[in-house]
């Protein structure tokens, strides 16, 4: 049985980490007595979490689509807290709309952000654990990742690349020492989720409950992690019911464009504004 993997003392990186799933995420592994480091685009406000987070969190400056930052945030890390025991990529967005009239942009740049970046951290940081004997890669996807939802076309993509390339590293890398964890969360409760309807089936976690996972998981080397775990049930029965069936129940449970009615919504609008336009803040 695999030995539980204490996290006291451990450095940990994660992108994406100045909000909602990040920031608790950060916290989280700093209440278990590791080292974080914390990357995000805005790095005014990374370092404001970091400081209210506390415990020697500290906060960097990262763009996910631009491999030097991501090398310089690695280096820094390694300089200021020591190499990286964990990596959790984090980082990502989700804009809602119909996919034929998603602009090249929106695609290009969930493909930049939600692959590219997540690719990119795995990398750096398999080049930077293997020879070191051991570390943890934590990719953070979605349940969009086993599934698709009208207006989250591109989303899904991303996301179903994200546990593809998961998969495919934790075969690569078993007898490297080099645990990997694809979390696979539903509805969260943070900006990703603005002006989306409640759903009876669809029950929306708290960033927290994603966070947790996550340190449970890189502690016992869990593969893959739903969050709620029902999810994977879901997952698992719909995958063995004939196509037909599962259309049907999709629509007759009201998911079928559970997604999509919040494309255009005013409720959506500062986020959909802020995946879009982001760039990284003044020094």
């Amino acid at each position: 049985m695999r030995t539980a993997v204490q996290l006291a003392g451990k450095v940990v990186a994660v992108t994406g980490g100045a909000r909602g799933i990040g920031r608790a995420i950060a916290t989280a592994f700093a209440a278990e007595g590791a080292s974080v480091a914390i990357g995000d685009i805005d790095k005014k406000l990374c370092e404001n979490t970091a400081a209210e987070i506390g415990n020697s969190t500290i906060g960097l400056p990262l763009d996910v689509t631009d491999h030097g930052s991501f090398e310089a945030f690695f280096d820094t890390i390694a300089a200021t807290l020591g190499p990286v025991d964990v990596i959790v990529n984090n980082a990502g967005i989700m804009p809602i709309t119909p996919f034929g009239d998603e602009s090249l942009e929106s695609i290009q740049r969930q493909l930049d952000i939600n692959v590219r970046g997540v690719m990119w951290g795995s990398q750096l940081a398999i080049k930077r654990m293997k020879p070191r004997g051991g570390g943890a890669i934590v990719n953070i996807a979605s349940a969009a990742g086993k599934a698709g939802f009208p207006g989250l076309a591109t989303y899904c993509a991303t996301k179903h690349a994200v546990v593809g390339l998961s998969e495919s590293l934790s075969l690569e890398y078993e007898t490297s020492g080099i645990s990997v964890v694809c979390v696979m969360p539903g509805m969260v409760n943070t900006e990703l989720i603005s002006g989306l309807d409640t759903h009876w089936l669809l029950k929306t976690v708290e960033p927290e409950d994603i966070a947790n996972a996550v340190v449970n998981a890189v502690r016992k080397g869990t593969f893959p992690v739903f969050v709620p775990k029902m999810f994977g049930g879901m997952y698992r029965t719909m995958s063995v019911l004939p196509r037909s069936t599962g259309k049907f129940l999709t629509r007759k449970l009201g998911i079928q464009d559970f997604m999509l009615n919040a494309h255009g919504s005013d409720a959506r609008k500062a986020y959909e504004d802020r995946a879009s336009h982001s760039e990284p803040s003044a020094e």
